[in-house]
């Protein structure tokens, strides 16, 4: 057994790791997905960041952080995720980070067509939805089959890849906000490759959680979060655009304050959130320590599995996301299939059994319960879950 699966079920280790959150009594929160906590030393960290700013002002900010603290932060995440620094500008989470890649992709001429299906996020949609508005293009909307594998998503894009054969550019999400099906990105994109088509990655729940080269993947432009799986302080996310692709991604709105040959100049220029950013090289450091990405996404999935194996089979629940381990990660969504009002169901977790969960709906197959454990979840919380689950079916 890899040491990450065997550490994975280590309830005494992952208690260590728990202690070092403070958490408020109440419900067991199962909605980790929205963001992720903080570390006691990270806020320690944060807190004094916010108090160094305060008292020296624009004094350290221009002086040093603008000169050299921030490229150096910027520095240490190129190297947490394997690319070169000049490809990565941070932006306030990923949805403003894609937001600007879609609407300064400047490739699109009037008659061409983009694509989204069912499970991009919302936000995500309705930018692509803009382009048709503003640019002229059409926006072909698709839905996958239920349940979904991965033979299924890829002929879903090649089918859509030779009906419309204007395509230029579509939205892929690595980890569906609403199911938590991982798409199998690195396959979809090289067919999007063959048909020429360029893809804009929405990476806000894989990071962190997922063990992937970006490089290797095949994509050019992408928006992560750093608030869900790696532990930073809310207002952080980055954009990704692959080097060789810069000019294909227009300075945002005119921005004027770096050259075009800068990716920053993709971003809105403002000021940032200096003290969170300050923090970033200590939350680097702790996400490294505890083993990164597969470590976090080992004790994830299993405390997913927990509950999933329970339950799976029972007659009156239906788990909306697939056991294939290419397809699936920590957040998993599940459906009463006896019951048709989902969020009265998600009320009951919570009003009977203690259970903080969250609804999500816009999937063509249907509204579903979304289960997202965290880092401070122990198997208990999972026996708790799948008991409530048992006696609501």
């Amino acid at each position: 057994m890899p040491d990450n699966t065997r550490r994975a079920r280590d309830e005494a280790f992952w208690q260590t790791f728990a202690d070092r959150y403070d958490v408020q009594p109440g419900p067991v929160n199962l909605e980790n997905g929205y963001f992720g906590r903080m570390s006691r030393t990270v806020i320690e960290e944060y807190q004094r960041n916010i108090e160094l700013i305060n008292t020296s002002n624009s004094v350290y900010v221009r002086q040093q952080f603008e000169q050299r603290d921030h490229l150096d932060i910027r520095a240490q995440l190129a190297e947490l995720i394997g690319v070169r620094a000049q490809s990565v500008a941070f932006t306030r989470n990923a949805t403003e980070g894609l937001q600007s890649l879609i609407r300064n992709y400047n490739r699109l001429q009037p008659g061409d067509q983009v694509l989204i299906c069912d499970l991009e996020y919302d936000t995500v949609k309705g930018a692509m939805r803009w382009l048709g508005e503003h640019r002229g293009v059409d926006v072909i909307e698709i839905a996958h089959s239920h349940p979904a594998s991965f033979d299924s998503l890829l002929e879903t894009y090649r089918e859509t890849f030779v009906r419309h054969p204007k395509l230029k550019l579509m939205a892929l999400t690595h980890v569906t906000h609403r199911t938590g099906l991982v798409m199998p990105v690195q396959a979809i994109a090289a067919l999007a490759k063959e048909h020429g088509i360029d893809i804009i990655l929405d990476g806000a729940h894989a990071l962190g959680q997922i063990e992937f080269d970006l490089e290797a993947l095949g994509v050019a432009f992408a928006g992560y979060n750093l608030h869900k799986w790696i532990g930073a302080p809310l207002t952080l996310g980055f954009m990704y655009i692959a080097p060789q692709r810069l000019a294909d991604i227009d300075p945002d709105m005119g921005e004027m304050h770096y050259p075009v040959s800068d990716i920053r100049a993709r971003t809105p220029y403002s000021t940032p959130n200096i003290p969170a950013l300050m923090s970033l090289p200590l939350v680097f450091e702790e996400h490294r320590s505890i083993g990164g990405a597969p470590a976090k996404g080992a004790r994830l999935n299993y405390l997913r599995n927990l509950w999933v194996s329970a339950v799976r089979h029972l007659p009156g629940i239906e788990v909306m996301t697939p056991d294939d381990p290419q397809l699936y990660c920590g957040i998993t969504a599940l459906r009463f299939s006896r019951h048709a009002d989902q969020k009265a169901m998600a009320d009951r977790l919570l009003n009977d059994f203690n259970l903080f969960t969250v609804v999500r709906n816009g999937a063509a197959c249907g509204p579903c319960i979304r289960i997202t454990p965290g880092l401070t979840t122990t198997a208990g919380d999972m026996q708790r879950l799948t008991r409530a689950l048992n006696e609501l079916r």
